[in-house]
């Protein structure tokens, strides 16, 4: 395998990467910018009054966005399975 596969193939699974882990980390940042509004309003310094509501945001949003996820990962897969086969 040359370098340019090589680099070719490390830069397609750092974009699915993002692809995979983007939307459940922009919903986390969503939700933890809004509980964060409602603290300093509000002047409630609670510590789970972050985490809880973040977590069940994410099992939600993982929950609705998994067949996308599984999709993408499928493709990558099936991609660098051909790609592995034409090495041979």
């Amino acid at each position: 395998m040359e370098m340019a596969q090589v680099l070719d193939v490390s830069r397609e699974a750092v974009i699915v990467l993002l692809k995979l882990a983007a939307p459940l980390m922009i919903m986390a940042l969503v939700v933890g910018l809004v509980i964060s509004l409602f603290q300093a309003l509000t002047q409630i310094q609670e510590m789970t009054l972050a985490f809880v509501p973040k977590i069940l945001v994410i099992f939600v949003s993982l929950l609705f966005f998994l067949p996308f996820m599984v999709t993408t990962l499928v493709t990558f897969t099936q991609g660098l399975a051909s790609r592995i086969i034409g090495l041979s």
